[in-house]
């Protein structure tokens, strides 16, 4: 049985532009679904279909196959069967062959796991089925409106005793995560539910995105728990830091004598402690050329450069002399400065209060503002998902 994943990621999208491959927790989308099939004990080759060169490359970065999708099947009407029909046509003439099955993963679902993946192709083997679908139960009652406009149950009577949850009829949610289908029958229906279709429970967070609102709840449940940064691949040698707005609070205060001051935490000096200790690279990169940039560096033990008005190729030059890929960097900051330097990045983090634009390319919007925490949270943030290199 030969098992292929296909993941439709389309350039445009109005909810949220440029989604499939804006990084969650330093993860692009699109690069998260490539992960999770990758990952698979069942799927040999994973597959993007796009008619964004951008996306493909991103995807390819990851692991995935690239099939440049034209443009008749990529508008905002087009079905996912139709990318998927045409990614199992580029399939056959590449490899002279069609699989047996085809799973359709969705960007938009971002905590997708290779667990929930074997999880549905196994449903179609031990099931006897054609085709399969990850769900979630699901408790919720809805409504809908007569034409008097009174409201009318649809997954109850409400002219009856409402039902305790553990003696209702258990009802699921369709995710839109994982699907997979036998190809011959899917070809012949076009259809991604076809034939003897079964649904597979899986334990996976009910979170789609579609617009700006669904990214902050992705955002704020990966801060919790996030199983794509086990991942091999994933980890660091070295944090690169701003200055002010990192270190500091971003404000200042100026002495009589023209001299200056800034506030930092004794927490952020803690966290930094803690990935010295496991042997984690730190540099300090500031533009500010106050002596204090250097003294504080000194107290942390860490790598500094300061007055540095054009940042990335400083960092280019540290990163060739301590003999470091970019993928292998991370990168904190909160100002248009660094913004650079966070996309060259392996992974990139933004205190709270940070620029918006610098928010906006953040891998990772940290809760904490500058100077307040955000260090602390960072550190703590690398050890728990074991992302630092020992």
């Amino acid at each position: 049985m030969k098992a292929i994943a296909v993941i439709p990621a389309r350039g445009g999208s109005l909810g949220l532009p440029g989604k499939n491959i804006k990084p969650l927790n330093g993860i692009p989308l699109v690069g998260r679904a490539v992960l999770a099939a990758v990952g698979s004990e069942y799927i040999s080759d994973v597959y993007v279909s796009s008619d964004s060169r951008e996306i493909l490359e991103v995807g390819t970065r990851y692991g995935a196959h690239a099939i440049l999708r034209p443009d008749d099947i990529s508008g905002s009407t087009a079905s996912s069967e139709s990318a998927l029909l045409h990614a199992l046509r580029h399939v056959a003439e590449t490899d002279g062959a069609m699989p047996d099955i085809i799973v359709f993963l969705q960007c938009t679902s971002p905590f997708t796991t290779s667990a929930h993946i074997d999880a549905i192709v196994r449903g179609i083997v031990e099931q006897n089925a054609t085709s399969a679908f990850a769900a979630t139960e699901d408790h919720g009652f809805i409504w809908q409106i007569a034409d008097d406009g009174s409201a009318v149950g649809i997954t109850h009577d409400e002219t009856k005793p409402r039902l305790r949850r553990q003696d209702m009829t258990p009802r699921y949610l369709e995710t839109g995560a994982v699907y997979a289908m036998r190809v011959p029958e899917f070809l012949e229906t076009q259809n991604r539910f076809c034939g003897r279709t079964v649904l597979v429970p899986v334990d996976m967070p009910p979170v789609e995105i579609d617009t700006p609102a669904d990214w902050e709840v992705a955002e704020a449940f990966a801060r919790l728990h996030d199983p794509l940064m086990t991942v091999p691949g994933q980890k660091i040698k070295a944090l690169v830091t701003d200055f002010d707005g990192v270190h500091t609070d971003d404000l200042v205060i100026v002495h009589q004598d023209g001299s200056e001051s800034v506030r930092c935490s004794r927490s952020d000096g803690m966290g930094i402690e803690a990935l010295k200790k496991r042997g984690l690279r730190l540099l300090i990169l500031s533009r500010e050329q106050n002596p204090v940039v250097k003294a504080r560096a000194v107290k942390l033990n860490m790598d500094v450069q300061h007055h540095v008005h054009n940042k990335l190729p400083a960092l280019d030059a540290w990163r060739i002399e301590q003999k470091l890929d970019w993928s292998e960097i991370a990168y904190v900051g909160n100002d248009l400065n660094d913004v650079e330097c966070m996309q060259a990045c392996g992974m990139s983090f933004a205190p709270s209060d940070a620029h918006r634009d610098v928010l906006g390319i953040a891998g990772v919007k940290l809760a904490k503002q500058g100077g307040q925490g955000a260090l602390r949270e960072l550190s703590e943030y690398l050890i728990a998902n074991n992302l630092v290199v020992q």
